[in-house]
This record gives structure tokens, C-alpha cells and sequence, in this order.
């Protein structure tokens, strides 16, 4: 059965983007539910936005459409194991804690699950020496928690924690995810979900593209829960992003501006990278350093000042991802790429197969 019967028209002329013309139909069938063996064996399909060519590839070809002085961009977030288990301390019902974002030093913001079993004032038990108490109500559904832990809190995160598989991934998580969901360029930890155009990288590919002359450049979007939060509004003006903390060091903007004063490629693995980048942009075309919290929404018309190129996953229909991703290229040549891909029977979303927008 597909996800939504709503078929993808043509937009035609108008002044405000609705979500309806963001969705499409999508057999569950293509919905990717494991990794594949080799990171790097994924299809790539090709989209030429000067010719509207489509064409079909291997993942291990991206380095052919990479030029020597080119710059890729990376997300160098790691996923931490953001999914914890325990049970409330009077009734020991089974609770699900979803770690969001960390408020202050023993403060966080969490989605709870059976949500009506958890109020103000409950504690949840999640192992011998860690526990939460309830303290708040979010105006988005989840709830404020209190800590209280003893020894080091993130090992204990670790510990008792699970990958954070998304939503449409029906299946419990394995051992193998805890390597899986994470890209080769991991190194700081704050995501809850997994920056999945880097997921296709393999440290061979990775030498491959820089023995080119190609400089792979990491910056840190830290990606929220907000990436699957569905759109509920018609008018897309009205939506508006869950913020997401973001860092980029003078090392950084220092080789991304280079590559644009020589007029080489700034080539952005995947949506997360692009908002970071266009929040950051200066009026000039460069960026600048910077760290903080982004809300960026970005979707047709937008005029990217940084980009371009984009290494992207397929995503969900009516997804603000997809909205990126149809901004940066003709709407109309999307829905065209993503109709070959369903056609060819490519994988879609987080472990899924890429993109490349030329």
C-alpha cells in the first residue's frame, strides 16, 4: 500500500508553495529497512539541472563528478544513542525516554512514549544508577526531565541507550547500527538522527576523492528529531523549523572560501549541510564562523548563495528535506527524478541510496 495516494502535480505559477505539491505516491516496499553490506555500493542517480538529465550510477562514481580544487562539504555530528528504556517508579509501566536536546546540565527536553502514562511529577526509572523525574510539558508534546544520575552521564547514555532508528524504520534496532548509523566523518556527538547523505562514504572512497585535489571539509549541524516532524500546514510560509545547534571554525569557512574565490565547486553532502552553509553566508557569496542555533526553512523560491552541488538521500513525501532539495533544483525536474527512482526501484530514506544535483 502506498504511504499517500496524493500524486504530484505540476506547481505551474504561483506566489506561496503549498505542502500538497510536495507529496507523492511511495511503495513501503522501497522504504530501505537495513544498511546495505558495503556503504559505498548504493545507486547514485545523476540529475543534471542544465541538460534535465537523469541517468543512473554507482555511489563510488561521485568522485568523476568531483573536480580537482572542488570543495565537500561534510556533517561531522555523531549520532548518540538517544533512545532510552525504563519504567515509572510506582506503577512500573514501560516508558519510552527520547532524549531531544540537553537545557542545562541535568535538564532536558524529551518525547515520552506511551505519552498519556507520563505527567508531572512521575519518575522514570531507566537503570541502577540513572533516573528522571518530570517536570514540565513541552508546547510541542514532549516533556521537560530532571536527571538524576551518578557517575559520568554519558557514559550512562551509552550505556542504556539505543540507536535512534527513525520512525519508518519498523524493526528494532540492531548491534550493527551503532557503526552503521553513523557516517566515517562522525566525530561530535548531539544528533539524534544520522546525516544520511554521508552515510555512502567509505574511508577508500573518501582518499579516492582527496587524492583528486579535493578537499573534504567538516562542519557540525547537530540533526533534531524535527527532520521527521511532519508538516501540518498547507501554506508553507506558516511552518516553521524545530532549531538545530550548528558550528562552523575559521578552518572551515577559511578552505570553503578559498574554493569560492577560485572559483571552484562547494559541493554539500546532504540537506543538513546546506542550511548550515546558507545560514552562515555572507552577502558576498562566503560564509563566516560561526556557532548557535538555526531554524532555516528553506523551500521554492530560494536563492542559494553557497552551494552548488548537493549530495542528498530520497526523502519523504512533503518532508521539509524535500523542500530543500526542490528549491536548489526546477520542482519540476525532481518529481521527475524522484518518479525514475520509484520506477527503477531504488531504496528510499535514511538507508537508502543518493542523489547528485548537478
Amino acid at each position: 500500500m502506498p504511504i499517500t495516494s496524493a500524486v504530484y502535480q505540476p506547481r505551474g505559477v504561483q506566489n506561496t508553495p503549498r505542502l500538497s505539491d510536495f507529496k507523492y505516491a511511495l511503495s513501503e516496499k522501497l522504504i530501505a529497512q537495513e544498511p546495505l553490506p558495503q556503504r559505498d555500493a548504493s545507486r547514485l542517480l545523476i540529475v543534471d539541472r542544465d541538460t534535465q538529465e537523469i541517468r543512473d550510477e554507482k555511489f563510488t562514481e561521485i568522485v568523476n563528478y568531483l573536480d580537482k580544487g572542488d570543495c565537500l562539504v561534510v556533517n561531522s555530528t555523531r549520532v548518540f544513542p538517544a533512545r532510552m528504556y525504563g519504567y515509572k517508579e510506582k506503577t512500573e509501566a514501560e516508558i519510552e525516554v527520547f532524549l531531544l536536546r540537553r537545557l542545562t546540565e541535568e535538564l532536558w527536553e524529551v518525547l515520552v512514549k506511551p505519552a498519556r502514562k507520563v505527567r508531572t511529577g512521575n519518575t522514570i526509572v531507566i537503570g541502577d544508577n540513572i533516573a528522571c523525574e518530570v517536570i514540565d510539558n513541552t508546547t510541542s508534546g514532549g516533556r521537560v526531565v530532571r536527571f538524576h544520575y551518578e557517575g559520568d552521564f554519558s557514559e550512562l547514555v551509552e550505556k542504556y541507550g539505543r540507536p535512534p532508528l527513525p520512525p519508518y524504520i519498523k524493526r528494532e534496532p540492531k548491534v550493527d547500527d551503532v557503526e552503521r548509523y553513523q557516517t566515517i566523518f562522525a566525530r561530535v556527538s548531539g544528533a539524534v538522527a544520522a546525516p544520511t547523505a554521508g552515510l555512502h562514504f567509505t574511508p577508500q572512497l573518501a582518499k579516492k576523492i582527496e587524492d583528486k585535489g579535493i578537499e573534504i571539509v567538516p562542519i557540525v549541524l547537530h540533526v533534531g528529531l524535527g527532520t521527521f516532524r511532519p508538516v501540518q500546514v498547507e501554506d508553507l510560509s506558516r511552518h516553521r523549523m524545530d532549531s538545530e545547534y550548528y558550528e562552523i571554525n575559521q578552518s572551515a569557512v577559511d578552505r570553503i572560501n578559498s574554493a569560492i574565490e577560485r572559483g571552484k565547486r562547494v559541493v554539500a553532502v546532504g540537506t543538513t549541510v546546506t542550511r548550515t552553509l546558507e545560514t552562515v553566508a555572507n552577502f558576498n557569496g562566503g560564509v563566516k564562523p560561526s556557532r548557535g542555533w538555526t531554524d532555516k526553512f528553506i523551500y521554492p523560491p530560494y536563492h542559494f548563495k553557497v552551494i552548488d552541488r548537493l549530495v542528498t538521500n530520497f526523502h519523504l513525501p512533503g518532508s521539509t528535506l524535500l523542500m530543500l532539495v526542490c528549491a536548489f533544483a526546477d520542482q519540476d525536474l525532481i518529481m521527475k527524478a524522484y518518479r525514475h527512482a520509484i520506477r527503477e526501484k531504488y531504496r528510499f530514506y535514511s538507508y537508502g541510496d543518493a542523489m547528485i544535483i548537478l
